[in-house]
């Protein structure tokens, strides 16, 4: 798997891995990567089948195999302790590498994530997973912005969205791997897990997402032994991305307070 390093913006600085939502490529990080690569050195990849880590999936493809192909990637380089940023399905497969590899990872951060698969997020899936299967994938691509960013952002950035789905249209996944990687995410469920999750981690989730009820984050911080909730107001599912500056400084603040947090955690496990 291809993964790509930024310099360490100074000696011995924290890696953060990034990792994408149910798009896969990390071109997705491009609002976070000036204001972080100043903090942290950043892995970012294309999770396999997407970009240029396209392949073919097989059918049993799993959150676990997610988290072991990045891991066995990102030791390959010489890393051996880290910490993660995950979108959506990032911020299941950051849980996953927690729960698998738990003397690696330092920190986790998870944007709008759950802790098992909510009714309407399953519903909203099922309604794309119509529009790839009976109109195709432009048809998925054209409606794949209404369940990423509010309304008055979508109006005032038409030419942005224009030239994403242009890109998303060239670079598709393929409806296969698109698939499989749905079905890993799906059938995702930390309930009986998430307490054995002893890691800080930082919770940053909208109140207007439209895919994943805020709720959801709540109900993840509840189940997670060392957690921090931050709540923004708006910005929609791809918050991040619609509300670049305000996400940055709550994630560089966020997880600079929870620096102590880890250090206690790393000594218990010396």
């Amino acid at each position: 798997m291809q993964i790509e390093l930024t310099p360490a913006p100074f000696p011995d600085a924290p890696v953060l891995l990034l990792i994408a939502g149910l798009g896969g490529t990390g071109n997705y990080w491009l609002p976070q990567r000036a204001a972080l690569s100043e903090h942290y050195q950043l892995v970012v990849y294309d999770q396999r089948g997407t970009g240029v880590n396209r392949e073919p999936l097989p059918n049993d493809y799993s959150l676990a195999d997610m988290a072991y192909e990045i891991h066995s990637a990102v030791l390959q380089q010489g890393i051996t302790h880290y910490s993660v940023l995950g979108h959506a399905l990032g911020g299941l497969v950051a849980l996953q590498l927690a729960l698998d590899y738990p003397a690696s990872i330092d920190r986790i951060a998870i944007i709008n994530g759950w802790l098992q698969l909510n009714a309407h997020t399953r519903r909203c899936f099922a309604v794309r997973e119509t529009l790839l299967r009976d109109s195709g994938p432009t048809a998925y691509l054209q409606a794949q912005p209404l369940f990423l960013y509010p309304a008055d952002w979508m109006a005032a950035n038409q030419p942005c969205l224009e030239a994403e789905e242009a890109m998303h249209n060239a670079h598709f996944q393929g409806a296969e791997n698109l698939t499989r990687r749905l079905n890993a995410l799906k059938a995702a469920d930390f309930h009986d897990t998430a307490a054995h999750i002893h890691q800080p981690v930082l919770l940053i989730c909208s109140r207007d997402d439209l895919l994943v009820p805020w709720n959801c984050s709540v109900e993840l911080h509840e189940a997670l032994p060392e957690s921090r909730l931050e709540v923004m107001p708006w910005g929609g599912h791809a918050c991040n991305v619609t509300d670049a500056n305000n996400f940055n400084q709550r994630f560089l603040s966020a997880m600079s307070a929870l620096q102590q947090v880890e250090s206690s955690f790393q000594k218990e496990n010396v």
